[in-house]
């Protein structure tokens, strides 16, 4: 994500730390600004280009902050 957990630094950021924060008590995340290596390697990673990117047990298995709102 940009930024925190506490501090998102976007706005798809922010509404995905507010449906997890409800949904899942004790999760991790990586503020991609603070390295513009994780920054692009993510998105060649994951072959998608927007961030935030949700990895459930290391897998991208949601996507973007569209694709975690529809779930």
């Amino acid at each position: 994500m940009k930024g925190t957990r506490s501090v998102p630094q976007c706005g798809f950021s922010s509404r995905v730390v507010q449906m997890l924060d409800v949904l899942v008590p004790d999760y991790e995340t990586v503020d991609v600004l603070a390295d513009p290596e994780i920054r692009e390697g993510i998105k060649e990673f994951s072959n998608w280009p927007t961030i935030p990117q949700l990895y459930v047990m290391a897998v991208n298995s949601s996507g973007s902050c569209d694709i975690v709102s529809e779930m």
